[in-house]
């Protein structure tokens, strides 16, 4: 009679403990480190960060060895940003741009648009011009859009040599969107950059390809 009472109380404890250790296991379960395809995803729609925040941290050290260790330019990018901004780490601005500087270095164009883009606002830095230039110039020879209507803005504002005028006018001719708003402002820029060159060699620079 005792054994079946223990038994009943096992059993009794056994329905109530099961759920709950179900529901840390699920809530502990781990979270799959990004693949280099989906992390530039998540960079290129600016969802990075966000996206570490809802994995609630989780992957802060995957991220650090694959930046440190693995040294991918995607999660150089991701680490400087985490660490600049704060997000998961403590806040170390200096080494945040170190990092970007690194992921840049290796070509990834959201690197270069980014660095471009601070070093022409003055965002943790001051501004210069003439290195948002060199930065923006690289990263829209690989299709960096963001980058190409910055810089044409900037030829906007007579910054720059008119000897770069035609493979910008190029990029954008050539450029993709499905964004009405984007789609008009390319029309703008464009129209801009062909009052700045004679006829000639804007019917050049739509038959070229200047980007890599």
């Amino acid at each position: 009679m005792r054994l079946l009472f223990l038994v009943f109380i096992f059993l009794v404890n056994a329905l109530f403990i099961m759920p709950s250790a179900m529901a840390v296991s699920k809530n502990m379960q781990a979270v799959q480190i990004y693949t280099d395809n989906i992390l530039l995803d998540l960079i290129k729609d600016n969802k990075h960060l966000s996206q570490v925040v809802l994995d609630e941290c989780q992957l802060v050290q995957d991220i650090e060895a694959r930046a440190n260790k693995a040294k991918m330019p995607s999660y150089q990018f991701l680490w400087g940003d985490m660490l600049a901004y704060g997000v998961c780490v403590e806040k170390d601005i200096p080494l945040g741009l170190h990092y970007m500087h690194l992921a840049a270095d290796q070509g990834l164009a959201e690197g270069l648009e980014q660095l471009g883009r601070y070093y022409h606002i003055g965002k943790f830095m001051q501004v210069d011009i003439e290195r948002a230039i060199v930065y923006l110039k690289t990263a829209a020879s690989l299709n960096n859009l963001a980058a190409q209507m910055r810089l044409a803005g900037l030829y906007q504002q007579d910054f720059g040599s008119p000897l770069d005028y035609p493979a910008l006018y190029s990029q954008l001719h050539h450029s993709l969107t499905d964004d009405k708003a984007t789609h008009k402002k390319i029309s703008e820029l464009l129209a801009v950059l062909a009052s700045k060159m004679p006829d000639k060699v804007v019917a050049q620079a739509k038959r070229t390809s200047y980007t890599n």
